[in-house]
């Protein structure tokens, strides 16, 4: 019988260390086996494969493909690719089925998979588990599939990405790619929209000599920040390692969490569709609820994670959706997946209609004292019922109605307030705070650390995302 780690087999994706007993070429051949018998169980026989820039995906992409051929399937290799650029392709070649072989924010050494058997669509527990029982089972389909190459996309996917948005001036960019994979593709879309881009760590090197591709992190924010004002830009775009989520400093360099320019991208949504859904994760800043609102919209929290906030933005037919990791989802002109090179090209366009700076603009928001996302060491084994003890001790203490569950426990205060739930993605438990004041983001977070103090399963020391 076949034996993975469960542990790889995450909520919506797949994520493990590249090593022996976890995301290998052999493990790979096998889950490309397993994802070949899924994709005929929902009677799709094709799939676009792409991977991203590190030393190990294209060997871990080449082993997924054979497994996925030999159980039937047409493969058409995309190559080196943002996974954006994968979904983008799926509605070009006008096939539904996807597999992206990509770490995305993860530290050198992890890899993963996202996987889809439909447009806009990518795997829930229900179909993540459907995949795993296939493949504990060897439940395997035998029989010969194909492979071909595609090798224009990426060009295709800037012309049409340029298609959609207009700017009324030029404006002075920043990009930061952490020497992920976005670095050779997105500079030449932003020049080609009209930008002047200046580019940082956008040369590929699999050692990520400078900071991980990752926009969220501390060391990536203050490496895009100096550039900004070195350069006296208009703004930076932090992108992670598949180009999926954005990060955006204005142009003295400080930090806008993603929730908080999402207020910009709902307030231009709203301008063309009064009256619409906007969804968003538990992580997300009040002022996003307050501004959508205030702009006729109807403000909907959801479960963190990007194939959870695409399923709740189709279900309710949402123009647009976000989440504070970075990850955006146009509706409403797009096709609905998270795509941060669009996002950017969108907020591009909404600050080439203003007179105004960023900073300035930003002002005109509602104005809170907001937290990193901290991240806290816990075992995949424990943390879901590590979550669940903290949600029942929160409810106990401060009263079902100040609790919010759906992912985690998101517990209001009087000025703010603070959430912890289980990552997807890695070991560890998300921390996020907000407060009106610095006392009371301060108050919030000393609450939560004298709660998670008490577990001997979490570790001690809190790192920004």
């Amino acid at each position: 019988m076949v034996r993975l780690k469960k542990t790889m087999f995450r909520e919506y994706d797949l994520r493990g260390r590249v090593s022996k007993d976890e995301l290998n070429q052999g493990s790979c051949q096998l889950i490309g086996k397993g994802f070949a018998s899924f994709l005929n169980k929902h009677n799709v026989n094709q799939a676009l494969v792409g991977f991203d820039a590190r030393d190990y995906s294209e060997g871990l992409k080449n082993a997924l493909i054979s497994g996925m051929v030999s159980g039937g399937i047409e493969v058409i290799d995309i190559g080196q690719v943002l996974t954006p650029i994968c979904y983008f392709a799926q509605h070009l070649l006008k096939i539904k089925g996807v597999a992206m072989v990509t770490a995305s924010h993860n530290p050198n050494g992890w890899s993963g998979l996202k996987l889809g058997y439909d447009f806009d669509t990518t795997l829930l527990p229900n179909d993540i588990d459907d995949l795993y029982q296939i493949i504990l089972k060897e439940d395997f389909i035998q029989k010969q599939g194909s492979v071909r190459k595609e090798s224009d996309i990426i060009e295709k996917y800037g012309d049409y990405l340029i298609n959609k948005i207009k700017l009324k001036r030029q404006l002075k960019v920043v990009v930061n790619a952490g020497n992920g994979t976005a670095g050779p593709i997105v500079p030449l879309i932003l020049r080609k929209a009209g930008c002047e881009v200046i580019e940082q760590y956008c040369d590929i090197d699999f050692s990520f000599p400078h900071h991980e591709p990752n926009p969220a992190s501390l060391k990536a924010l203050k490496a895009l920040s100096s550039k900004v004002k070195e350069v006296k830009a208009d703004l930076g775009f932090g992108f992670d390692g598949d180009g999926d989520r954005l990060g955006v400093v204005d142009e003295r360099g400080q930090n806008i969490w993603p929730d908080r320019f999402l207020i910009l991208l709902a307030r231009q949504v709203l301008k063309e569709k009064p009256g619409s859904n906007i969804v968003f994760d538990v992580k997300c800043s009040q002022g996003l609820i307050e501004e959508i609102e205030k702009w006729g919209g109807n403000p909907v929290m959801w479960k963190t994670g990007h194939s959870y906030i695409k399923q709740k933005a189709k279900e309710i037919d949402a123009c647009l959706a976000g989440e504070r990791s970075g990850h955006i989802f146009y509706r409403h002109g797009y096709y609905g997946y998270d795509d941060a090179v669009f996002a950017s090209l969108k907020l591009l366009e909404y600050l080439s209609n203003e007179s105004s700076s960023l900073s300035e603009i930003m002002l005109n928001t509602p104005q809170y004292f907001t937290s990193p996302a901290w991240h806290v060491d816990c075992d995949d084994k424990v943390k879901y019922e590590v979550v669940d003890k903290l949600i029942r001790e929160f409810k106990q203490e401060y009263g079902l109605e100040r609790v919010i569950d759906i992912n985690g426990a998101r517990v209001k205060f009087k000025h703010g307030w603070g959430l912890v739930r289980a990552s997807s993605n890695l070991p560890s438990l998300v921390l996020v705070f907000e407060s009106k004041t610095k006392n009371g983001l301060q108050e919030i977070e000393g609450i939560f650390r004298q709660k998670l103090s008490k577990y001997p399963e979490i570790g001690k020391e809190w790192e920004s995302g």
